[in-house]
């Protein structure tokens, strides 16, 4: 097919996507909620603009667009190692969330990945001082986030213990 390219593929997937989307949304009940908007309002919101994503991207890719795209920075290939780490911290978390609470597994998930875009960027450092600090930076984002949820909204997250602080 003339014209077909990586561009106008990204733009078929949009369209598929905003299309699976919208089939999803057709089984969602639509008895108004707040305010009179159903459950199902936002998907099919959403579901819509990416339909017309979709149809833009594909229009942009027809029509000779992506003109002036910069030649893509960084590697010809993925940096597996890189990937390896976040891919740990993101399977861990959602592992331990429930055995070792929130605060310490988002934690952990920000330690590894921080690891691999350090390694990505051949900055890796494994030495004890870096392991602190970035659990340290870990904890300051992650404890934070869960007082937020657990005390002030009122939202349920796993903890360590059944105090609701930590």
């Amino acid at each position: 097919m003339k014209g077909f390219s990586p561009q106008v593929a990204i733009g078929i997937g949009t369209l598929a996507l905003g299309a699976g989307l919208g089939v999803g949304a057709i089984g969602i009940s639509s008895d108004a909620g707040y305010s009179g908007v159903g459950p199902n309002f936002l998907p099919w919101v959403i579901g819509g603009m990416l339909l017309l994503c979709g149809i833009l991207l594909i229009r942009e890719a027809l029509t000779g667009g992506y003109r002036n795209m910069e030649e893509p920075s960084g590697a010809a290939s993925g940096h597996w190692a890189g990937f390896a780490w976040v891919s740990a911290g993101i399977l861990l978390n959602a592992i331990l969330i429930t055995t070792i609470g929130f605060i310490l597994s988002c934690a952990l998930c920000f330690v590894l990945a921080v690891r691999g875009f350090k390694s990505a960027e051949d900055r890796l450092d494994l030495g004890l001082r870096a392991l602190a600090v970035d659990t340290a930076i870990g904890f300051a984002i992650a404890a934070p986030v869960y007082w937020m949820f657990s005390q002030l909204l009122a939202i349920n997250l796993p903890g360590l213990t059944s105090t609701g602080w930590i």
